[in-house]
């Protein structure tokens, strides 16, 4: 005798489907890839700061913003004509300072007569205009250290950098990273040089 089909109270079993199951799997593999991928790059260099002051008028004036490459610094060191960002002293109160790196570690630097000289020599990586009016610590000439820079900002009447002793050298455990392109305002956007 054959059972007729009525009411059934058991319950259905229901068959895993594993296609679906591969496809859904893949695609938070995925979405997981993507979003570690977009942290480093976050991280390493997509960090955005704000330029404080016009100490590097003519390329940076205050307010615009800045991304920095935070990646650069763990592979290389700075070098002569970076424009790096950094906290003074490692004061983590404090804003971050954008500089151009004018001498590297082991260089020697003196401000005579409104010349910046480095290694004895008229440096080359100045790109502000006229003279030093003011030659701060670097009076004397001053030997850096393997892991330091000495900064000036391309506006140095306008600059507090490492010619005064509240900044002086920098060293390079405390450096940010590099100032790589503007962001704001767009009509300025570009590489910084």
């Amino acid at each position: 005798m054959a059972r007729s089909k009525g009411l059934s109270f058991r319950k259905k079993k229901r068959e895993f489907n594993i296609p679906l199951f591969k496809e859904i799997l893949a695609w938070l593999v995925e979405i997981a890839i993507v979003w570690a991928i977009a942290g480093v790059l976050v991280y390493f260099v997509g960090m955005r700061t704000t330029v404080v002051g016009q100490s590097m008028s003519k390329q940076l004036a205050d307010g615009d913003q800045v991304l920095v490459n935070r990646f650069v610094y763990k592979i290389s060191k700075p070098k002569v004509g970076d424009v790096i960002v950094f906290q003074p002293n490692g004061n983590e109160k404090s804003h971050y300072y954008i500089k151009r790196v004018i001498a590297a570690g082991g260089d020697t630097v003196q401000i005579v007569d409104g010349t910046v000289y480095v290694n004895g020599e008229p440096s080359p990586e100045i790109h502000f205009p006229g003279t030093v009016s003011d030659p701060g610590v670097a009076v004397e000439e001053l030997k850096l250290e393997a892991d330091e820079c000495f900064v000036m900002g391309d506006n140095p009447g306008g600059s507090e950098d490492s010619r005064f002793a509240n900044i002086g050298n920098v060293k390079t455990e405390y450096i940010i990273g590099k100032a790589w392109f503007k962001l704001l305002p767009f009509k300025d956007a570009g590489f910084v040089d």
